[in-house]
C-alpha cells in the first residue's frame, strides 16, 4: 500500500512525500526511521476500487527490473559516480512508477545520512535478505563496486535460467489449454446437435460413441455446476498452498514428479550454490550466507535442511557433512563442498557447481522441450481422432445404408 505523509525533520522544516508499506502501522515506522516527526499520514487512493487494484497489481516491481537496476547501479559505481548521485539519477530515470517511488523514498534515506544496506533494507518487496546482506557487506568492506557487480552479475544468471524453465512450460500450457477449449465447443455445441441424428436412425450405436454421446450430455447438462466447482476447488487450493502445511505439500509434490522434480532440484541447487558462492566471495561469514539463502530459496524442504545445516555449523560441524545427511542433496555437491573447506576455496568450488547445475537446467529444459512437442502432437491427434471416429463412422454406416 502507498501512504502519503506530512511530517517535520530535525530542522523544523516540513516534510511531505510518500511511503510504501504493507500496513499504515509499518508506514509511520518508515516515515519515523527517516528521523522525522510525523504530522499526518494517509493511504494514497485510498477510495479504491476495481482500476485502482488492477492499476497496482499490473504494476509492481518485476525481477527484470530490479536485474535492469543492479546493472546500471554496478556500472556507475565503476564509473566512480558517488552512491546519492547513482540513485538520484536513476530515481529520474526509472518508467516502473512503484520502483520509481521506491527509488525516491532510498534517496530521501541516504539524504538524511543512511547507510545504502539500511536504505535498501526498508522495502523488503524489491529488494531481498540476500541482496541487502551482498550490499552491507561491501559497506563494510570498502569494495561496493565489486558487491553491486556481483549482485548484477547473480541477478542475471537467475533471470535468465528462471525465464528459460518458465518459457518452457508456456507453449505446452497454451496448446494444452486451447485443445481443452476446442474439446469443450465441440462437446457441448456440435456433438448434441449430432447425436439426435444418430439417435432418429434407430441403428445401434459403437460403445465408444454411447461414452462420448454420454459425456457431451453430461457437460450440457451441468457445464454451470462443473465451472462453479473448477472454480472453488481453484481457489480453495490456493488459499491452501498459501499456508505452511499447503505450502510443504506442494513443494514435496513438485520434487516427487518425475522429471519435473528433478528439474525444479536442479533449479534449487543451481540457487543455493550460486547465492553462497556469491555471499562467500563477498566476504559474508558461511554462517550469515546459510542464514540467507535458507530465506531465499523458496521451497520449504530446502529451507529446512539448510536451517538444520545452519544449526549444526554453528555447533561446530563442517557445512558438507551437515548436508551429507539429506538425500535431496547429491553426493557430488558435499565432496566437492568438503574439498572447499580443507583447501579454503568453498566460494570457489561452489561457484563451479553452480555453473554445472545451470548446464544441467539447460539441458534438461532443451529435452523436455524436445519430447513435449511429439507427444502433445500424439495426444491432440488421439484425442481429436477418438472424438471424430466415434461421430463420423455411425453417419458413415448411416449414409452406406442407403
Amino acid at each position: 500500500m502507498l501512504f502519503t505523509y506530512k511530517a517535520i525533520d530535525q530542522a523544523n522544516v516540513q516534510r511531505e512525500g510518500t511511503v510504501e508499506a504493507p500496513s499504515v502501522d509499518a508506514a509511520i515506522t518508515a516515515v519515523q526511521r527517516r528521523g522525522y516527526t510525523l504530522v499526518s499520514i494517509d493511504e494514497l487512493g485510498s477510495s479504491g476500487g476495481m482500476l485502482d487494484f488492477e492499476f497496482n497489481f499490473f504494476s509492481g516491481v518485476s525481477h527484470k527490473d530490479v536485474v535492469i537496476l543492479s546493472r546500471q547501479i554496478s556500472t556507475l559505481f565503476q564509473a566512480q559516480v558517488s552512491p546519492l548521485r547513482i540513485f538520484s539519477l536513476l530515481s529520474a530515470e526509472i518508467e516502473n512508477r512503484n520502483l520509481q517511488i521506491v527509488m525516491n523514498q532510498i534517496v530521501e534515506d541516504l539524504q538524511g545520512g543512511s547507510s545504502i544496506s539500511r536504505a535498501l533494507a526498508a522495502h523488503p518487496e524489491v529488494f531481498s535478505s540476500f541482496y541487502v546482506n551482498l550490499v552491507r557487506a561491501g559497506e563494510e568492506s570498502g569494495s561496493l563496486e565489486k558487491s553491486f557487480d556481483y549482485l548484477a552479475d547473480y541477478l542475471d544468471r537467475q533471470y535468465e535460467i528462471q525465464g528459460k524453465a518458465k518459457n518452457a512450460l508456456v507453449y505446452p500450457a497454451f496448446v494444452i489449454g486451447i485443445f481443452f477449449i476446442v474439446m469443450g465447443i465441440m462437446l457441448t455445441q456440435v456433438i448434441p446437435s449430432i447425436t439426435k441424428i444418430l439417435i432418429d436412425s434407430g441403428q445401434e450405436l459403437p460403445i465408444y460413441t454411447k461414452i462420448v454421446i454420454g459425456l457431451s450430455d453430461f457437460l450440457v447438462a451441468y457445464a454451470g455446476f462443473i465451472v462453479i466447482l473448477l472454480g472453488a476447488g481453484t481457489f480453495g487450493m490456493w488459499k491452501f498452498v498459501q499456508t505452511d502445511v499447503g505450502r510443504r505439500a506442494l513443494d514435496e509434490f513438485v520434487l516427487a514428479v518425475p522429471y519435473l522434480g528433478d528439474l525444479q532440484q536442479k533449479l534449487l541447487l543451481t540457487r543455493i550454490c550460486d547465492n553462497m558462492s556469491t555471499m562467500l566471495s563477498s566476504g559474508i561469514s558461511i554462517v550469515q550466507a546459510l542464514e540467507v539463502t535458507a530465506d531465499v530459496v523458496d521451497n520449504t524442504v530446502f529451507e529446512e535442511i539448510l536451517q538444520e545445516s545452519l544449526t549444526e555449523v554453528r555447533g561446530g560441524r563442517s557445512f558438507a557433512d551437515s548436508l551429507s545427511e539429506h538425500k535431496q542433496i547429491p553426493g557430488v555437491l558435499t565432496q566437492m563442498a568438503k574439498v572447499g573447506e580443507e583447501t579454503g576455496s568453498l566460494g570457489n568450488i561452489l561457484g563451479t557447481l553452480s555453473h554445472f547445475y545451470r548446464r544441467e537446467v539447460n539441458n534438461a529444459v532443451d529435452t523436455m522441450i524436445g519430447l513435449i512437442e511429439p507427444i502433445m502432437i500424439v495426444m491432440l491427434g488421439l484425442g481429436v481422432g477418438v472424438l471424430l471416429a466415434s461421430v463420423l463412422m455411425p453417419i458413415y454406416n448411416l449414409t452406406s445404408a442407403f
